[in-house]
């Protein structure tokens, strides 16, 4: 049973409460509706009792736990947002398999069982070769549910599931709410608008902002409202204040208690409960993991859009680079001056020689820079909308269970694979076609690491906003400043060279890289050139790792943060 006692929920004192004294209960093996007009709180109020928003006082009891002191088990709870959390690239089966294996422990061919049992009782195995992206809306709200009952849980909360279907469709839909609160003593409560197939609901609960107006049985309510048809109870409600409403649903004797057949579906529900506490779990961090990683390389190798531009990067860059050098690195020529040779031809070679060191010590510099300026955009390009494109899903999978910490750990090793095709091709692209010197080892570890250094904190910066606006732009602005911030080209005031450089990974990778080139005439001639210092291999590599390291972690906490919307 699910007994709501006083609920009350306030943003501030300044604005009126989104939901002001709820008092109502709901036995198992039980459909209930919540009605009521637009911005009433009805879908605010399932968000509470689902513990997606926490409420400001009064209680939420669950099978006699008060939730706040005990917290619903993933397996017992199934929430059905608006929103779609399926993922269009994938089939129905597949998308059920993915939801299974991330929600509970078992073998393949357990999960396959589990997947082929609620496949035929949603009544989407004929479909379930066909990917998500095509279903009509019935059939994805019917997905929607099915990847719920992959742990058959004891409380389903459905939220407007049955908004915008055709009549049959949401006929269907109810039907099916309705079979499977008749299962295991399950309760289910549907959020909607509609006040057609009234008599497939054990109750009626409406709202008039935030505040309870009725809750009983839906024979009553035309009675309670005076009004001839359910269509005129919005009408209705309008007529008074919710106050008053509220005040008078109070004073008057409230439905009967439990009943014999009450009693039985609760002993069935905290039976299945417990069974189901014993028999499932979720899978451990790195299953998780695995899982969350599978399902991101098949969307993205179904993804013919995303393949192409991660491969036109891939190709097009490094050829980009090696268009200011495509005949190898010019040879530095030295300065042939001897006692017979007269001042002005001594003058002449002295500056010949000055202006061809400078060319190409320029040359050698932007080489390294234009090469590390590039992987950052790759590197930007990789996560800029990793976590908010999807942060909806995330936010739907964390309330089922999905270990924030997975969900990094997933993305890292898909990103990887990414950030190693990215640096390993510049690397030996462009060192194979401007015939760079220097160990292959140590020119591909500062590409590596600025490349993951950068997808790490495109990654947080993803993870922190509200929209993939917002991420794309501040990965821009990231990527953006790297160069002029670097003092590769131009060199900043000392003072502010020294405050700015360690945050600036374009500057460490291109040190780094010039560093290989130390046992080169090309070094000397960039540190002819270049009034910025240039950083220590090793120190180099430390701070591009600490950069990677703090990108991950802010990356982690902005995951792991709920942000609904």
């Amino acid at each position: 049973m699910l007994v709501l006692d006083s609920i009350e929920l306030s943003l501030n004192a300044e604005q009126p409460p989104l939901l002001s004294g709820i008092s109502a209960w709901y036995p198992a093996s039980h459909f209930g509706a919540i009605i009521g007009p637009s911005g009433c709180g009805k879908s605010t109020l399932l968000k509470v009792i689902a513990g997606i928003i926490p409420h400001t006082s009064g209680s939420i009891s669950w099978q006699g736990n008060n939730l706040e002191e005990t917290d619903l088990p993933p397996h017992e709870l199934g929430y059905v947002p608006q929103f779609s959390c399926t993922q269009p690239l994938l089939t129905v089966r597949e998308n059920l398999i993915y939801s299974a294996r991330l929600r509970r422990k078992g073998s393949a061919s357990e999960i396959a069982g589990i997947v082929e049992e609620v496949q035929e009782e949603t009544g989407l195995t004929e479909l379930q070769d066909r990917r998500a992206g095509v279903l009509s809306g019935g059939q994805l709200r019917r997905l929607a549910l099915a990847m719920e009952l992959t742990t058959q849980p004891s409380l389903l909360l459905a939220d407007e599931v049955t908004s915008g279907l055709d009549p049959k469709s949401e006929e269907e839909i109810t039907a099916l709410l309705a079979s499977l609160a008749q299962e295991h003593g399950r309760l289910v409560l549907l959020v909607t608008h509609s006040m057609r197939f009234l008599e497939a609901y054990d109750s009626i609960t409406v709202l008039s902002a935030g505040r309870l107006a009725y809750s009983a049985s839906p024979q009553d309510l035309t009675g309670y409202f005076n009004v001839p048809t359910p269509e005129d109870v919005y009408p209705a409600l309008s007529r008074r204040e919710p106050a008053l409403w509220a005040q008078e649903w109070v004073t008057l004797p409230q439905p009967s208690g439990i009943t014999p057949q009450n009693l039985m579906g609760e002993l069935e529900s905290r039976i299945t409960s417990k069974e189901k506490e014993e028999a499932l779990s979720l899978p451990g961090l790195f299953s998780q993991a695995c899982t969350w990683f599978s399902r991101r390389l098949k969307i993205f190798l179904r993804d013919p859009a995303q393949v192409f531009l991660q491969l036109s990067l891939l190709l097009v860059f490094p050829v980009v680079v090696t268009i200011f050098a495509y005949r190898g690195l010019p040879s530095v020529r030295n300065m042939a001056l001897s006692s017979d040779t007269g001042i002005v031809d001594q003058l002449r070679e002295t500056l010949a020689f000055t202006i061809q060191s400078s060319r190409i010590g320029t040359l050698v510099s932007g080489l390294a820079m234009f090469q590390v300026i590039l992987l950052a955009l790759m590197g930007s390009n990789n996560s800029a909308r990793e976590v908010v494109g999807d942060r909806p899903i995330l936010e739907k999978e964390k309330l089922a269970g999905l270990r924030p910490g997975a969900t990094l750990l997933g993305m890292g090793f898909f990103l990887s694979i990414l950030i190693t095709f990215q640096s390993l091709w510049m690397t030996l692209f462009v060192r194979a076609v401007c015939q760079f010197p220097g160990n292959l080892l140590n020119q591909f570890l500062p590409f590596f690491l600025v490349t993951a250094a950068v997808t790490a904190l495109c990654l947080a910066i993803s993870s922190w906003t509200s929209s993939s606006e917002q991420a794309s732009l501040g990965s821009l602005y990231l990527v953006g400043f790297q160069l002029p911030l670097s003092g590769a080209i131009l060199a900043l005031p000392d003072l502010m060279g020294g405050a700015i450089r360690p945050l600036i990974s374009a500057y460490w990778a291109w040190s780094g890289y010039l560093q290989t080139l130390r046992d080169t005439r090309f070094y000397d001639l960039v540190r002819a050139i270049s009034e910025t210092p240039i950083a220590s291999y090793s120190i180099s590599l430390w701070i591009l790792l600490i950069h990677f390291g703090l990108g991950l972690v802010f990356a982690y906490f902005g995951i792991r943060r709920s942000l609904w919307r």
